[in-house]
Parts: C-alpha cells; sequence; structure tokens
C-alpha cells in the first residue's frame, strides 16, 4: 500500500537557531507585535510503500532520524496517511 509521508525536521531546544532570531527582530516592524517564540525548521514530502500505516510512519521516522536529521541538535517527527488518487 501507498502512503504520503511528512517529515518535519527542527532544531531542538537550547540550540542556536539564528535565522528565527532574525525573523522575530523584524516581527514588530512589519506590524507583526502578537508572534513571538518562532522556530525554523525544514519539511520533507515523500511517498512510500508499506502493508500498514504504522509500518510507513516507523519506516519514514527512520529514514528521518538516519538520513534527514542530525539527532545530537534536531528534533524529527513523522506522519503518513494513504496516498491520495
Amino acid at each position: 500500500m501507498r502512503f504520503d509521508a511528512h517529515v518535519e525536521v527542527r532544531l531542538r531546544a537550547g540550540i542556536a537557531d539564528p535565522e528565527s532570531a532574525t525573523i522575530e527582530r523584524a516581527l514588530p516592524a512589519l506590524g507583526f507585535d502578537d508572534v513571538s517564540a518562532m522556530t525554523t525548521g525544514r519539511s520533507f514530502r515523500f511517498a512510500i510503500e508499506a502493508a500498514t500505516e504504522e509500518a510507513a510512519a516507523e519506516r519514514a521516522h527512520e529514514l528521518a532520524c538516519r538520513l534527514l536529521a542530525n539527532p545530537v541538535m534536531e528534533d524529527v517527527s513523522a506522519t503518513v496517511e494513504p496516498a491520495r488518487a
């Protein structure tokens, strides 16, 4: 069965995020005074073949941890859903 996977990779709490800091400093000048706690990350989408949704989620998470993220500095979340036609 085919599944659509979505993986989010983001820096762990306490790791410096200069890109987010720059964005946060610019927000008030653009009228976004009500926005805070900005974080940045990367998003990956791909198709995966697996027997079950649970197996697909496990495989997507494994791929993310082994290839897409630095486990020392980054956290990973992976979700899957049945592929759309």
